[in-house]
């Protein structure tokens, strides 16, 4: 907010002279919160063009008129359209994410608890599958500031996985030589590996989660016992 100093209002004879009403310059705070609030309606956008065009056909043009922002700003917020769909996704991800590991079985072994994960993430991946498959596919070597983001959400999953991998070593359900978080990097390659056959063709996305996914953690499972 402004400042102003005392006695800058004048005074003519006989009458007082109210100062004029200033409208403060928006601070950072404000600029910061138009920004996320652009961010919001981009992503918004390109969500719904996504699932209503399909990933191929939507463009970065019909994105910025959905959203009414110029084209040029989309970029300033994703890189790219496959930049734009990590935009969309990461929020997406992130979200279920959380939900899972808040609704997780805490008293469970560590199967069912891996298979309460990756069962939320496949039925988000269900909601709009033909994105979903474009996501998959793109998200390998992403490197536009929101597929760093993706990455880094990626890290920070691998080290919860790597939490449970650690609780389950204090139950004494797993070796405690294992390293947890080799153990999860192991466990998340089996799960992008059950998303690629279904990508691929291979299976259905329920075939992806159950049998393939669930009798590859089961023996994964199986190396880590103590």
């Amino acid at each position: 907010m402004s400042k102003v100093s005392k006695g800058s209002a004048k005074r003519r004879k006989g009458a007082a002279t109210p100062a004029a009403p200033s409208t403060p310059a928006p601070g950072h705070g404000g600029r910061a919160q138009q920004k996320l609030d652009t961010r919001r309606r981009i992503r918004d956008a390109a969500w719904a063009l996504f699932t209503e065009l399909g990933y191929d056909d939507a463009t970065t043009k019909a994105v910025a008129e959905r959203a009414e922002v110029a084209t040029g700003t989309v970029f300033v917020h994703a890189r790219d359209k496959a930049d734009l769909l990590m935009l969309v996704m990461h929020d997406r991800i992130a979200a279920t994410v959380d939900a899972a590991f808040a609704a997780l079985p805490r008293k469970e072994p560590l199967l069912p608890q891996l298979l309460h994960v990756f069962q939320r993430l496949f039925a988000m991946y269900g909601e709009q599958p033909l994105v979903s498959q474009a996501f998959v596919k793109a998200f390998p070597g992403a490197s536009g500031p929101n597929g760093e983001r993706m990455n880094a959400l990626t890290f920070a999953f691998l080290h919860r996985i790597a939490a449970l991998v650690r609780d389950a070593q204090a139950r004494g359900e797993v070796g405690g030589d294992i390293d947890p978080l080799a153990a999860a990097h192991n466990i998340f390659a089996l799960y992008f590996a059950a998303l690629l056959s279904w990508l691929s063709g291979f299976v259905t996305l329920t075939a992806a989660l159950d049998p393939v996914l669930k009798n590859a953690l089961a023996l994964q499972h199986r190396g880590l016992r103590a």
